[in-house]
């Protein structure tokens, strides 16, 4: 692969020199993040050259042992788990889930921080042979690469500069790379919450976007309803009053809870799928439905599900059986004051010593996210979209991240765990 990173740091010296608006960089980290842009790609072209859908577990096989090579080579603590036995069993999640990489490294400090970021993708096996790793201009494509192979290529050589720098004025720096995040971390989150709790802080690696370069300090909650309506077979000519119209019984359903959406606060509950019947002349049977679920606060989830299980109670057909289930499947990432000074430390960085804006707000944005878990039972600051910038996530044709991101955002997470273990945050 011929590409010449620009010179980051003589870029960023002379804006420097140039106006008074911000600092120099840190001429060290500046310089390793410049040298680590090459080796970035290639661990992007690495990792985006393992097909590794969330239901492939060859490859989730194949693709965390690589990952856990590259942080055993630099001296980390590894384990391969294997989070199949204690997962949450949603109606989607598979017998088998791919495997989680934990790497730990042991410093001399006494602040505690996680690093996440996932490296399974939406796509099937097969999809790799038509769309290879490639670099154009300052697209750098792949299947995967903006979610969330990117993310996993940032934190590996952030610790690969942290290592060059000799640092370790951390208590513990803690890797986590799971291999289900696209099927709603069935198996992981509950490690996830758990180690969040666990640490002082947690950066999560998931991108961001070419239009909007920023930090995400919130973003929905994601449930589901489902509907299973049992009732029984006749002929709808000859005896139909002979059957049971589990049709009707959910159409009831269905109608009777199409106004528990909120808009006041951000809750959203809509019927997408419905079912029923096997021929025109028979009353159906069985038929179901299934609705999404959107909160912006986990206390809304208790809310939405006490009023679905209420509802159903009210039925139009006695005879029929109906079956309710909620789930689940993701909650919402909270802003916290501790998140949002987080963010601010972040976004001067990036002013002061970058010359470049960088967004941060609690605005709900994008689909849900593992640092979700991790805010779920912790005070201490979690905060998203340290990744590259990046756009066509799910796209299956058009999936890239901005080459010219990779120097800022190694050099914003490198300062961030510095000044994370040093107690250099506002508030500290």
């Amino acid at each position: 692969m011929n590409i010449q990173p620009r010179n980051f740091l003589l870029a960023a010296v002379c804006a420097a020199w140039l106006g008074s608006a911000f600092a120099a960089p840190d001429a060290r980290i500046a310089t390793l993040a410049a040298k680590e842009k090459p080796a970035l790609l290639e661990t992007l072209k690495e990792l985006v050259s393992i097909e590794s859908g969330s239901r492939d577990l060859e490859g989730l096989e194949k693709i965390s042992d690589l990952i856990a090579a590259k942080f055993k080579a630099m001296g980390g603590e590894v384990e391969l788990i294997d989070p199949s036995a204690d997962a949450y069993r949603m109606e989607d999640t598979p017998e088998k889930i791919g495997r989680v990489v934990r790497a730990t490294f042991k410093g001399t400090g006494k602040k505690k921080i996680m690093l996440i970021a996932h490296m399974d993708t939406v796509y099937t096996v097969g999809m790799l042979n038509k769309q290879p790793f490639r670099v154009e201009g300052d697209k750098a494509y792949g299947l995967g690469i903006a979610d969330d192979k990117q993310g996993v290529a940032v934190i590996t050589h952030t610790v690969a500069m942290l290592q060059a720098l000799k640092f370790k004025d951390y208590g513990t720096l803690t890797v986590l790379i799971n291999g289900d995040e696209e099927i709603s971390s069935p198996g992981s989150r509950t490690l996830i919450t758990r180690l969040g709790g666990e640490h002082d802080a947690v950066l999560s690696f998931e991108g961001s976007s070419v239009k909007e370069d920023k930090l995400s300090l919130a973003t929905a909650g994601i449930a589901s309803v489902t509907l299973n309506v049992t009732g029984k077979a006749s002929h709808a000519g000859s005896a139909p009053e002979q059957g049971v119209n589990a049709l009707y019984e959910l159409s009831h359903q269905i109608l009777q809870m199409r106004d528990l959406s909120d808009p006041a606060t951000g809750l959203k509950m809509n019927w997408t799928i419905s079912k029923s019947g096997s021929n025109r002349n028979v009353i159906p049977a069985s038929a179901a439905a299934g609705a999404d679920v959107r909160v912006l606060k986990v206390s809304d989830y208790d809310r939405i599900e006490q009023q679905v299980q209420e509802r159903v109670k009210k039925q139009l057909i006695p005879e029929a059986k109906v079956e309710m289930k909620f789930e689940r499947r993701r909650p919402p990432l909270e802003a916290t004051d501790a998140s949002r000074a987080l963010a601010k430390h972040a976004q001067q960085i990036y002013k002061d010593e970058l010359g470049k804006p960088l967004g941060a707000d609690d605005a709900v944005a994008g689909g849900g996210t593992d640092a979700a878990f991790a805010a779920l039972k912790t005070k201490a600051p979690v905060v998203e979209r340290f990744g590259l910038q990046g756009f066509g996530a799910h796209s299956a044709d058009a999936e890239y991240v901005l080459v010219d991101s990779i120097e800022p955002r190694l050099y914003l997470a490198t300062r961030m765990v510095m000044d994370l273990s040093r107690n250099k945050l506002p508030g500290n």
